[in-house]
C-alpha cells in the first residue's frame, strides 16, 4: 500500500478518501479555471493536473516515479528511461485526432505517476481536443470494458481506440456537466465508484 499523507493504513479506506478528495480538486480545477492556466500536451501540464488532483494524498504528486510499474502483464516505461521517454512524447505532433490519440496512448505507456495515471491522462487528452479541435470525449458513452481492452491493445493496435474516442467526441466543450460525468466515468473504470461529482458539488 503507498504512504499516504493522511496515514490511512487501509487499502479500501484509502481508496474512498482518495477519491472523494481528488474528485473535491477536479471540480475545484474547472470551477476555478485552473485548468486553463495549464500547458496543453506536455508532460509539463500533465504533471500540473496530477499535482493539483492528488496534493492532499500524495507527497509524490505531480513527480516522476522512481519505480519501476506494471499492470497485469504489461510492463510500463522503465523508470530509468522515463525522462527521455515524457521528452518523446512532449516533442509530438498534436495537430490531427490521430496525432493526439496516439500522443495519449504513448502517454499511458509511460505511466509517470506510481498511481493515478489513468485518471489525470484523460483530462489531460481532453485538454488537448478542446485546444487542436475544439472538441472533447463525452466519456459516458464509452464502455468500460471496451475502453479497458482498448487501452490494452493501444500499443499493438490503435485502430479499437482511435474508433471509440472518435465516435465518442463532442463539441460542446464547455459544459460543466459533460466535464462532471467525465471525471465520474473515468474514476469507474479505475474501480473507483463511491462517491459522485454532483454529490460533492451539493456538499
Amino acid at each position: 500500500m503507498l504512504d499516504n499523507r493522511l496515514n490511512i493504513t487501509n487499502e479500501v479506506e484509502l481508496a474512498k478518501e482518495e477519491e472523494r478528495l481528488t474528485k473535491i480538486r477536479a471540480l475545484e480545477l474547472y470551477d476555478t479555471g485552473d485548468i486553463n492556466t495549464f500547458e496543453v500536451g506536455t508532460f509539463k501540464g500533465l504533471s500540473s493536473i496530477h499535482k493539483y488532483l492528488f496534493q492532499d494524498i500524495y507527497d509524490f504528486a505531480g513527480e516522476i516515479r522512481k519505480e519501476n510499474i506494471s499492470k497485469s502483464n504489461f510492463r510500463f516505461a522503465a523508470s530509468l528511461y522515463l525522462e527521455d521517454v515524457l521528452n518523446k512524447i512532449d516533442s509530438m505532433p498534436q495537430r490531427s485526432f490521430e496525432d493526439i490519440v496516439k500522443k495519449y496512448i504513448e502517454m499511458n505507456i509511460a505511466h509517470p505517476f506510481r498511481e493515478g495515471n489513468g485518471r489525470s491522462t484523460r483530462i489531460w487528452l481532453d485538454m488537448i481536443l478542446k485546444k487542436e479541435l475544439n472538441k472533447v470525449i463525452d466519456w459516458s458513452k464509452i464502455d468500460k470494458e471496451e475502453y479497458l481492452l482498448a487501452m490494452e491493445r493501444s500499443p499493438i493496435k490503435d485502430t479499437e481506440i482511435m474508433l471509440l474516442l472518435k465516435n465518442a467526441l463532442t463539441d460542446d466543450i464547455n459544459n460543466r456537466e459533460v466535464y462532471m460525468k467525465g471525471i465520474d466515468i473515468s474514476y469507474q473504470y479505475e474501480g473507483y465508484n463511491t462517491y459522485t461529482m454532483d454529490e460533492l458539488d451539493n456538499d
